[in-house]
């Protein structure tokens, strides 16, 4: 029995205008569907790193602060670079160190809390003292105005307590040193007289000494 093949149909190829209206089809279909993702997708997120500060910016605020007298801890009386210290009186500031040299003889270091201060500095204290002890004339115990003021003139230093104000009511009037108020075991003036009469009695508090009356 004979088999006969199919008659075979040729491929009549495609004319060049439509394989490129085919193209552009393709091309629109894709462009399409990737407009739809955007669309749907949810917008990128972007990393902003916030900036910081220079790292070598100084801190204002001490500084104006050391300017006006304020004292780091651990200041000496020999830091005398410190403007709370420069602004001294220098017998004053001359008296102190000579002590303090012969105090570390007995392991003593004169630690400061305090020594000059400008008047806005000693204005700004009276103000916090009439707010914790409630009245001005509470507070007139403690500081003095910075029209009265011997720290705003140079002419007193606060000791801290851990050795250093006991060393000078011990010693200190052989250096015109003294201790000058009954209530503040820390506040150190010069008395040159001291020397050879030993230093005067202290007052009570800062509100019975007369050089401090307005």
């Amino acid at each position: 029995m004979l088999h006969h093949r199919p008659a075979h149909t040729p491929v009549r190829p495609t004319p060049r205008r439509a394989r490129t209206a085919l193209v552009l089809a393709v091309a629109a279909a894709v462009a399409g569907l990737a407009a739809c993702q955007a669309a749907s997708s949810p917008p990128a997120t972007t990393s902003v790193t916030p900036a910081k500060a220079p790292a070598d910016r100084p801190d204002r605020g001490a500084r104006d602060g050391e300017a006006a007298g304020h004292v780091p801890d651990g200041a000496t009386v020999f830091d005398d670079a410190l403007p709370a210290l420069a602004h001294l009186d220098p017998a004053l500031l001359a008296a102190l160190q000579a002590a303090a040299s012969d105090a570390e003889r007995d392991g003593v270091t004169f630690f400061v809390n305090s020594a000059w201060r400008s008047a806005a500095y000693q204005d700004q204290l009276l103000r916090e003292a009439v707010a914790q002890y409630g009245s001005a004339a509470e507070a007139a115990r403690w500081v003095a105005s910075a029209d009265t003021s011997s720290h705003v003139t140079g002419d007193a230093v606060d000791l801290q307590q851990t050795g250093g104000s006991q060393w000078v009511a011990d010693h200190g009037a052989a250096y015109g040193l003294c201790l000058v108020y009954a209530n503040e075991p820390w506040h150190v003036e010069l008395r040159p007289d001291a020397v050879d009469e030993g230093c005067p009695e202290p007052y009570a508090d800062p509100s019975q000494d007369p050089r401090l009356q307005e």
